[in-house]
């Protein structure tokens, strides 16, 4: 892709269309996540919803689901050890909405997931199909109101860490590796808080994106009977 071309495709992917959902043509076995997505109540999702007053920093993040070599699978990265918050955390990409992507409202969290997926994994957005979002959360840490945005990987393209500085590594899960019982367990935290944890592709996978992506397979009827007693301790710099 040419430097102009990149420009007048981040123009139209920022700014002038609006960003639909579309479910046309998606695999039938994501046939049980857009069920979830149009059924899912706030409160199923998380005891952690936004504040009444509307205050939080409204985000995004995209949960891009594709076809892989074992079959259905997640795209995921590695936050930076070096940074001050969730340092060496796997994540969704994803962001603070910027006042380019547009309203927080309609379609906002929709360009900002693509945007923020694109600036930190080097995906081709128009290889993207989304089709759903769940209902916002927040981060009581960092005050995010936090959209998900759900995606179908159509096109496939290279991914790879953009910036060092801020991603360690782009990796994807197999959907079959996130429900396999073996790879599952409860994270404890030093101050006592307990939440899902998976421990997948040599990363152990907690806290926001582990609790999304534990819903998502519970509502989905994806989840297989896993051992809740088994705990894994946090770092507590986590």
């Amino acid at each position: 892709m040419t430097h102009a071309h990149s420009e007048a495709h981040e123009e139209r992917v920022t700014k002038d269309e609006p960003v639909r959902l579309s479910r046309e043509g998606l695999p039938d076995w994501l046939d049980p996540v857009v069920k979830a997505a149009d059924s899912v109540e706030p409160l199923q999702m998380s005891r952690f919803l936004p504040p009444e007053s509307g205050a939080g920093r409204q985000s995004a993040v995209l949960i891009l689901f594709g076809e892989g070599e074992r079959g259905p699978e997640l795209l995921l990265m590695e936050r930076a050890t070096s940074l001050r918050s969730h340092a060496g955390q796997p994540s969704f990409p994803g962001g603070a909405l910027d006042p380019e992507d547009g309203d927080p409202r309609t379609d906002g969290p929709l360009r900002a997931a693509l945007r923020e997926a694109e600036e930190e994994t080097g995906l081709d957005p128009r290889g993207v199909q989304l089709f759903g979002v769940l209902p916002k959360l927040y981060i009581p840490v960092s005050s995010f109101v936090v959209t998900p945005v759900l995606g179908w990987w159509r096109t496939p393209t290279p991914v790879q860490a953009v910036d060092p500085a801020e991603t360690a590594r782009v990796f994807t899960v197999p959907v079959a590796d996130l429900t396999d019982p073996r790879h599952r367990a409860t994270a404890v935290h030093p101050r006592g808080h307990q939440g899902p944890a998976f421990l997948v592709e040599s990363a152990l996978v907690w806290g926001f994106t582990a609790g999304v992506i534990d819903r998502i397979l519970h509502y989905s009827g994806w989840e297989r009977p896993w051992d809740r007693s088994k705990q894994v301790p946090l770092d507590w710099r986590s």
